[in-house]
């Protein structure tokens, strides 16, 4: 059984800053979204969609479960997106009792825009959260 060592000052003030940094870093997103004209859950919608998803679509519940939030705010959260053209619903054509999300092209069109923009704030940041890990792992002894 590993023995635990106590947290150092130093520690408390790498998770302090690394904290910090992903604060920024999801300001940064939703500050982005609002921007592109979608909120951040729509955003989040739109990259799970086609980010974890099989050809690029997926059911209500299974979106839900990538969101953290219950089929009942899924529904709502598509029920918005449909209203936006982000979306739209599809039946499975061989089990009709299912219906799957798919991305329309203003989607598609939006979540490149973020993407794009998301992705150069990655890279932008990206060093310094590296630092901050490797920081952290040293001070750990691992």
């Amino acid at each position: 059984m590993r023995q635990e060592r106590p947290i150092t000052q130093a520690q408390y003030e790498h998770l302090a800053t690394f904290r910090f940094a992903m604060r920024q870093f999801l300001r940064f997103s939703e500050t982005a979204a609002q921007e592109a004209g979608v909120t951040p859950q729509q955003h989040q919608a739109l990259l799970a969609i086609k980010g974890f998803s099989v050809a690029g679509r997926m059911t209500v519940g299974e979106l839900a479960e990538r969101l953290q939030i219950t089929h009942h705010s899924a529904v709502g959260l598509v029920d918005r997106m449909v209203t936006e053209h982000l979306v739209t619903r599809q039946t499975d054509p061989v089990d009709r009792r299912r219906v799957h999300v798919v991305l329309t092209r203003r989607g598609e069109r939006v979540l490149e825009k973020l993407s794009y923009a998301h992705r150069d704030e990655l890279r932008r940041i990206g060093p310094g959260m590296r630092e901050l890990l490797d920081r952290l792992n040293v001070e750990q002894g691992g």
